[in-house]
């Protein structure tokens, strides 16, 4: 039986010959280490991947500090061991243990897992056995509470098998609640399955053995039914009215990492409306944070962590009402310091010369990434996000003028109605924006196009979309390698096979587990990181099953199949989604949701009395008065 000590003994022999020993070492300053013996609730925070990734994750730093600011709970981290240190592991049969204080983690009362993206699958399974745990639920009883939480857990069914518990929402107050609620329940003596009951009763809380799926004779989904009495037949997201105090204490890595950088989210949710982002459906409503409290918290960090940046975080950090004022306040307090800040996410139709000279105001300075997403007006039209030609070249050319070097633009391919005119267009915008910058600066200048392909995810518009063929996506990405060759220019782009895999994941049902539990068996982890991509584990994991991928990926859905996910809620409503498809294919833009109220579901899913004390920071406008189309039907 491993304890820290053994543990401790195990690292000093392992340490030395792996890299990065510090991402498993702890220690941290601004880690939270808390008397193991003398508190009652144990929560184990695991991101399944390497530590500079999760490390960089600003959800995990928002739980571990909502858990370990109660006196009876303590929250420790985990992540997934590199490579290397996985062997060694192996080899010393070493489990997986925490940071904080190096207990196992299967001494914890709950495990939470960040399911941020789907090729984080197979990492679970790794984590699951290197922790000595069961990998299927069903299997486990007297173990900890399996719960995931996170984006991907928008369609659950895939990974329905291993998890007890799956948390639809905005977490930060529902980990202390499902945590004591279960730790509770099994210190009563009840068993695993009634503790899951209790569970299943708190908003926002799916588990997935309380339902069946049904099939139709063609293999479509029929419907996911309850099959218990506390089970509801549709789980609604949890979420937070009033965004809480920021994490001002961030642990300070011994390393570099992906972020390395404070990081404080300005606004939650958007109101754009752009029709492939999931992003965009799922964080709805809007709710931004008072300046007050950004330049308090801005103090607050540079004190407690010495970082040299502050990012200020949001699907569009531009869109934020009072984003100006923000950016020149922080300037004037902390332009001496050369603090720089990031403003990711850049909107160009809502970014500012104003905006652009508050930031050169003494600060060091970063780069700028903006996302058109697609190159034409026809196109930007079709996914909803409609900007101007014209508009992006002359805030690329006040960006260069102002000294920024480079400017990174972001693109997808594979959105419906594409055309080989629409990625031409990407180059020659692309080229357009280098000519920009030569004028300004010269050879100094640099533009980065980064192209991804259109992976039609869950509760958006595009959920009733295909993937592109592989040979249309191959046939763009050439086109963009020939015209993108040139000085100042830089292009990357996605594995369209890697792209295939995560498609099937975000759209497939609960068919999909056996498959999973077969890839990894076969060598399947890290498919986030293109050097370790196994297509030939996951080829033949597909093929021993008689499954054929190109079913969930590159099949079109019509409005009457019942989709894996429809059992699971965010929300917006899916005729309101519908209706945003149909404006899609018929290229017209749905206006901004501060100014029309499109009836998406939002406002009476969390009603009047629940925004009461956050009136002023939801982007919707108020129930009465407001102003509405029936994109969807009455809300």
């Amino acid at each position: 039986m491993h304890n820290p000590d053994t543990i401790s003994r195990a690292l000093d022999r392992i340490l030395p010959f792996v890299q990065k020993p510090a991402r498993y070492t702890g220690g941290e300053y601004n880690s939270v280490v808390k008397d193991w013996d003398a508190t009652s609730v144990k929560v184990a925070l695991v991101f399944p991947d390497v530590y500079d990734l999760g490390m960089s994750n600003l959800g995990l730093a928002i739980l571990y500090d909502a858990v370990n600011s109660k006196a009876d709970m303590l929250a420790e981290r985990a992540f997934l061991p590199w490579v290397d240190m996985l062997e060694a592991m192996k080899r010393e049969e070493l489990p997986l243990f925490s940071l904080e204080t190096r207990h196992p983690l299967k001494q914890f009362d709950v495990i939470g897992v960040s399911l941020a993206y789907e090729q984080l699958y197979t990492n679970v399974l790794e984590l699951l056995e290197l922790a000595g745990l069961p990998l299927l639920a069903a299997e486990r009883e007297d173990e900890p509470l399996i719960l995931a939480g996170g984006s991907a857990c928008l369609n659950p069914e895939p990974m329905h098998a291993f998890f007890d518990v799956f948390f639809i929402g905005e977490g930060e107050d529902a980990i202390t609640e499902i945590s004591r609620t279960w730790a509770g329940a099994r210190r009563q003596g009840l068993s695993r399955m009634a503790a899951l009951a209790a569970l299943s009763k708190l908003e926002g809380v799916y588990v997935p053995a309380f339902y069946d799926a049904v099939y139709r004779p063609d293999g479509t989904l029929d419907r996911t039914q309850p099959n218990r009495s506390e089970a509801r037949s549709v789980v609604t997201k949890r979420i937070v009215p009033v965004l809480p105090p920021p994490v001002t204490r961030f642990i300070v890595p011994f390393i570099d990492i992906v972020h390395n950088r404070a990081a404080i989210e300005i606004q939650r949710g958007c109101t754009r409306g752009c029709r492939f982002c999931q992003a965009g459906m799922i964080f709805r409503p809007v709710r931004e944070r008072p300046v007050a409290e950004v330049l308090e918290a801005v103090e607050a960090m540079v004190g407690e962590t010495g970082f040299e940046e502050v990012s200020f975080l949001s699907l569009s950090s531009s869109d934020y009402t009072r984003i100006g004022e923000l950016v020149g306040e922080v300037a004037a307090r902390h332009g001496g310091d050369k603090l720089s800040i990031g403003l990711p996410s850049l909107r160009i139709e809502s970014f500012s010369v104003d905006l652009l000279e508050k930031l050169v105001g003494g600060l060091r300075r970063s780069g700028f990434t903006f996302a058109p997403e697609a190159a034409t007006d026809r196109l930007r039209e079709v996914i909803n996000k409609p900007i101007a030609t014209e508009a992006l070249l002359e805030t690329a050319r006040e960006v260069y003028r102002r000294g920024w070097p480079t400017i990174k633009l972001y693109f997808m391919i594979g959105h419906p109605t594409q055309t080989l005119e629409d990625v031409q267009a990407i180059a020659d915008l692309a080229h357009a924006v280098r000519r920009v910058g030569f004028e300004e600066l010269g050879r100094k200048s640099s533009v980065r196009v980064g192209v991804s392909t259109l992976v039609p995810k869950p509760h958006t518009p595009f959920q009733w979309a295909s993937l592109a063929d592989e040979s249309t996506i191959r046939d763009q990405i050439a086109l963009l390698e020939r015209q993108l060759r040139a000085p100042g220019l830089f292009f990357s782009w996605n594995n369209p096979r890697e792209t295939l895999i995560e498609t099937v994941l975000s759209r497939g049902d609960r068919r999909l587990a056996p498959v999973i539990l077969r890839a990894w068996r076969l060598g399947a982890r890290f498919d986030g990181w293109g050097d370790q991509f196994n297509e030939a584990a996951w080829r033949q994991a597909f093929d021993e099953h008689g499954i054929d991928p190109d079913w969930y990926a590159r099949r079109p859905r019509d409005f009457e199949e019942t989709l894996p996910w429809d059992h699971i809620s965010v929300g917006v409503k899916r005729r309101y989604l519908e209706e945003e498809y149909r404006r899609a294919l018929r290229g017209e833009v749905t206006a901004d949701c501060r100014e029309h109220c499109y009836a998406c579901g939002i406002l009476t899913e969390f009603r009047e009395e629940r925004r009461s004390v956050a009136d002023d920071g939801w982007g919707c406008p108020p129930l009465s008065g407001a102003k509405r189309r029936s994109a969807g039907g009455a809300a």
